[in-house]
Parts: structure tokens; C-alpha cells; sequence
């Protein structure tokens, strides 16, 4: 589908088709893994006028969904796109790789030495004023108010987040670990290419993410780190089950240090009362109450299988199944 769309999302408000295609087409950019990458030019060349240009539409208290990829991210941010005053980018990499040199992970748009944690000191006066002129621009030419950005690694970088809108919220979005890394896995024997003798997958351009995730992440969590030497053995599994210990632990923090900003989104519990939800993350983003927006809502997600099973190494299940039981208590 082009943009996430599809037959069903355009009739139930035919006006949110030129949001979700103005987003996809000069906005999001093409990461590694995908067709099309000569649009990114095209996308530079956008951002680039747009940063010169004054600003033209306030950016208020943008939205992020952040978590581990696979999670659930997409889809509420294709239900939250349905709302008559959002507008919806789906990992707009590109335009934040613009924006800090040291920002790809992955490698799709530049390959500088990058950092999983950026925090306030990153965000310059001439980066804090270009990001508003760029997403401003988005603002005005969508025609919608309120932003929401998935780009779930962001969750490393809420300081950098808030020091350029210092209104943000934050969607923490949790799912069970072994539907995420069962899912992580899948994409990436799914979508993995060889190009030019790089392989290209969900760690990157030759495993650029999986590198800087060990390095940078799991060297801060002891209880990982203690078995470094056991990283190189993992397939993709048990890779995906080191990124969602870290990354949940790391919403965690962020519901305790940022908790008047954030909100905690279990996608079981989203899926299985989504009437609810959506008048609660309307509440919590600000929005007005919209009618379309609940049914579609209602009619889109739906209840996860629930009956998936991994194998992990014996030293990682005791760590996936404690943060299992954290993620529980959390919801309890």
C-alpha cells in the first residue's frame, strides 16, 4: 500500500488522502530497504527550501510515537492519522538526518558516525529554528494542526525532543516481546537485500544499527552486557529481543522521568477496548473529539494472536521474561 493507505481509509474521509501522500512524498524519504530512493533528492531539495523559508504554521505540542519497531507503531499511527486534525509522518528519517549530521542509524541517508542518545545540548538555536520551519512547513501545506511523528527510536532521545519542542508528548507504545521480535524477525528475512556487497535490513547497512545499539544501549544494562561475548552467536531472535529489553526499560525511564508527557499505549490493551483509546489519546494530544476518527478506530484494530513462542538463549530468557513481568505490573 502507498502510504498505508487503502481503499477503506480514503472513504471514510476522503480528505486525509492528501495529508498521507503530501507526507509520503516530500517528507518521509526511502530507507535502505526500499524502492524508490531516488525521490530523496527530491526530498532534500524540499527541506532544504523549506529551512530558508519563514516559518509558516506554529508547530504545537507535537505528538511521537516511540517503542520498538514491529510494536504496533505503524497502525496507530495510521488510526491517529484518521483524526481531522492530524497529520501523520511515518518515520520522516530523512528530514531529522537533515536536521543533525549524527542522526542516521541505519545508514539510509548518510553514513556519519551516529549516536542513539542525542540530548538537549544537540538541539542549536539554528537546529531548533530550522526543525520548526521544516514541520511548520509540513503544518501548512497538509492543512492539519497537530503533528504526530512515529519514529520509534526517538525514545533515546526525548531531551533533544523537548529542547526543540518543549511541549511534545510522547506515545510509549508496549507490546508483548514475543509478538515484537517474532515480527522484527520475519520483516527482516521479509525485506533483508544485498546491494553492492552491503547487506541491508532491520540493523542496518551492514549491521550499522545492531553496532551502535551494543555499543552505545546495552553497555549501559550490566545484566547484558555481562554476556557480550555470546552477542556474536544471536540470529535475528534473539538480536530483536536485546533491542526490546533496552527499549522498553528505556520507556519505562521515560514514564518516570517524563510522565506529565507521556503516555504509556499497551497495544493489547488498545486492540481490545479501541473505543476507549481513542478518546484517551484525544484527551492526552489535545485534540477535539471526532466522530470519524472513533469508528475507524473501532473498525481497524484489532485483538493480536497472542500464542507466539521464541527461542532464546538460556541466558537471555530470565532477562526477556523480568521485563516481561515489568511491563504487566505497569498495566496492573
Amino acid at each position: 500500500m502507498v502510504a498505508q493507505i487503502n481503499r477503506d481509509y480514503v472513504t471514510r474521509r476522503p480528505t486525509r488522502l492528501w495529508s498521507r501522500l503530501l507526507s509520503y512524498a516530500f517528507f518521509e524519504g526511502r530507507p535502505l530497504t526500499t524502492r524508490g530512493r531516488w525521490i530523496n533528492p527530491v526530498i532534500r531539495a524540499h527541506t532544504n527550501l523549506l529551512r530558508r523559508l519563514p516559518q509558516l504554521k506554529p508547530v504545537k505540542a507535537p505528538a511521537y510515537i516511540l517503542g520498538t519497531g514491529r510494536s504496533g507503531t505503524t497502525i496507530l499511527g495510521i488510526v491517529l492519522s484518521m483524526h481531522r486534525e492530524v497529520g501523520f509522518l511515518n518515520e520522516p528519517k530523512l528530514l531529522w538526518a537533515a536536521l543533525h549530521p549524527g542522526e542516521d542509524l541505519i545508514g539510509s541517508y548518510n553514513r556519519n558516525h551516529a549516536s542513539y542518545r542525542l540530548d538537549a545540548a544537540d538541539a542549536s538555536p539554528h537546529l531548533v529554528r530550522a526543525a520548526h520551519r521544516i514541520f511548520g512547513g509540513f503544518l501548512a501545506a497538509s492543512g492539519t494542526c497537530k503533528i504526530v511523528d512515529k519514529y520509534p527510536e526517538l525514545i533515546f532521545r526525548p531531551g533533544f525532543v523537548k529542547a526543540i519542542f518543549p511541549d511534545a508528548r510522547f506515545l510509549f507504545l508496549s507490546r508483548s516481546g514475543h509478538a515484537t521480535c517474532a515480527s522484527i524477525e520475519g520483516w527482516s528475512k521479509r525485506l533483508g537485500v544485498e546491494d553492492n556487497g552491503e547487506t541491508h535490513d532491520w540493523w542496518g547497512a551492514n549491521d550499522r544499527k545492531w553496532i551502535l545499539l551494543i555499543d552505545q544501549i546495552v553497555s549501559e544494562h550490566a545484566d547484558l552486557a555481562a554476556y557480550r561475548d555470546q552477542f556474536s552467536k544471536l540470529d535475528h531472535t534473539g538480536r530483536a529481543a536485546i533491542e526490546w529489553i533496552v527499549t522498553m526499560r528505556e520507556g519505562l525511564r521515560l514514564l518516570d522521568q517524563r510522565g506529565e508527557a507521556t503516555l504509556h499505549v499497551p497495544y493489547e490493551a488498545l486492540c481490545a477496548e479501541p473505543e476507549n483509546w481513542a478518546v484517551k489519546l484525544q484527551n492526552f494530544l489535545g485534540l477535539d473529539r471526532d466522530p470519524v476518527f472513533e469508528r475507524y478506530a473501532s473498525d481497524t484494530l484489532s485483538i493480536p494472536q497472542r500464542d507466539i513462542q521464541l527461542s532464546l538463549p538460556d541466558w537471555l530468557t530470565p532477562i526477556f521474561d523480568q521485563t516481561e513481568l515489568e511491563l504487566e505490573a505497569l498495566q496492573k
